[in-house]
């Protein structure tokens, strides 16, 4: 008993069908890309208020948070304290490293007529809308706004 294989026949039409609709979705992608269509940008309002500042690592896993026009310490993050503000620096730092910068540009925390309140790495032009995580973690860095002089 033989019994043939037989390869199976792939419709001619189906080949040129797949074909034509991948030619399709890269035109499309390139078109959007080159053009800017369907894209989503975020406007932002007129800023209020907006202040910047260094982060360094202190003592005993400590974050000290200096003023960076006037280099005062502002604020130290005790250990196990802060994990918002812990978690979105450490993200930025990382970035940083990859991108061989140091420590020393500032991030800047900025307040909008709206209340909405933005994270900005001044280094990389990475911005982060801290209102997308809610009140509590936006409020974190709305505190340190707030902030004058020495602290620990």
């Amino acid at each position: 008993m033989s019994h043939a294989i037989q390869e199976p026949v792939v419709p001619k039409g189906g080949i040129i069908a797949a074909a034509a609709l991948v030619l399709f979705s890269l035109a499309t992608v390139t078109t959007a890309r080159l053009t800017g269509t369907g894209g989503v940008h975020m406007t932002l309002p007129a800023a209020v208020e907006s202040r910047d500042f260094q982060f360094e690592d202190g003592q005993n896993g400590a974050v000290l948070v200096y003023d960076a026009g006037s280099r005062q310490l502002v604020d130290t993050l005790a250990p196990g304290s802060n994990g918002f503000i812990r978690v979105v620096l450490r993200g930025l730092a990382r970035e940083r490293k990859l991108g061989d910068i140091g420590k020393q540009p500032p991030f800047r925390v900025t307040r909008f007529v709206n209340g909405q309140i933005t994270l900005t790495d001044t280094s990389t032009g990475k911005q982060i809308d801290l209102d997308a995580f809610g009140s509590a973690n936006t409020a974190a860095f709305a505190r340190l706004m707030t902030l004058k002089g020495s602290s620990s």
